[in-house]
């Protein structure tokens, strides 16, 4: 059990950035600059959390986790803890989240769209960090 993590804890956070860096080439990428904030209701303890991630050149460059305001990003997507985790866990797919109303987003659709492939790539590499949830 020791080796579970702690979804969106510090530990998880730093293995959810080395995992990304090493498994996720600029051309799996497809070379994109963008950033994103997911914004998670509902949380465990009553407490809202956010993960943050951005990609400059398609290199991951900074997962950050935390309670409170989340650094500024292009997209931001607002959603219960729950469906991030089910989105986690391989369970769900973020877009079908996003197109049945479980997911809200705030930033440009049509990219968003256009990035969906790069958000699978990067919800399959953390549907493999060994979490507690």
């Amino acid at each position: 059990m020791s080796d579970l993590k702690e979804y969106l804890g510090p530990l998880w956070r730093d293995e959810a950035l080395r995992r990304l860096q090493s498994e996720l080439t600029p051309e799996k990428m497809n070379k994109v600059t963008t950033s994103m904030s997911n914004i998670y209701k509902n949380c465990p303890g009553g407490v809202e959390l956010f993960l943050f991630i951005a990609c400059e050149d398609g290199k991951v460059t900074r997962v950050e986790t935390g309670t409170g305001e989340p650094p500024q990003a292009e997209f931001r997507i607002i959603g219960n803890y729950e469906t991030f985790a089910r989105i986690s866990r391989a369970e769900l797919g973020a877009q079908k989240a996003l197109m049945t109303g479980k997911l809200k987003l705030k930033g440009n659709l049509a990219k968003a769209l256009k990035l969906a492939a790069v958000s699978d790539r990067l919800n399959k590499v953390l549907a493999q960090i060994p979490t507690q949830y």
